[in-house]
């Protein structure tokens, strides 16, 4: 579409464009959508466009359309994403965090948590032992590193101690 026709078009359908493109590339969850809408890209060298701003009322509408056709919905966002940062091997913690970062409600989040089928333990035990070999190591030293390595990575005390109960 040519920029001209673009400019004359009103800043809601500018803005409803906006938010079909950065959904198509990835779930949201609402704050980071609005705060992605909200932001007014400028490039450096080239001057500030002249199209309309777009308005808290227009924002709104938007998140209110994204909501009544299903593509924005934080529960299921939460889900995929304790399922996507499980996968690259995260711990609750700080899979939690990063919810909260992302501007889940706390509910929201611990209901994903609860409900996702994530064995915590074995998943701290399989990334410790890829990388720290296996058998993991006893000397107190090394086991310090195993430890505040799964730390950083958001793996609750008990499912690290658990690793050396066995």
């Amino acid at each position: 579409m040519p920029a001209e026709s673009n400019s004359r078009r009103n800043p809601y359908s500018r803005l409803l464009d906006k938010a079909t493109r950065i959904l198509a590339m990835r779930d949201h969850s609402e704050q980071e959508l609005r705060r992605k809408l909200t932001a007014q890209p400028s490039f450096p060298g080239k001057p500030k466009s002249e199209e309309d701003p777009f308005t808290p009322e227009d924002i709104d509408k938007v998140i209110a359309w994204c909501y009544e056709h299903r593509w924005l919905d934080d529960e299921l966002f939460a889900t995929r994403f304790i399922a996507s940062r499980g996968r690259k091997g995260y711990g609750p913690q700080r899979i939690r965090q990063e919810l909260q970062s992302k501007g889940v409600a706390r509910e929201t989040g611990e209901a994903a948590m609860f409900n996702c089928e994530i064995d915590w333990q074995s998943m701290a035990r399989d990334i410790a032992e890829r990388k720290f070999g296996d058998p993991l190591p006893t000397e107190w030293k090394e086991r310090a590193k195993v430890q505040r390595f799964l730390l950083y990575r958001g793996f609750f005390m008990e499912d690290i101690q658990s690793l050396y109960s066995r």
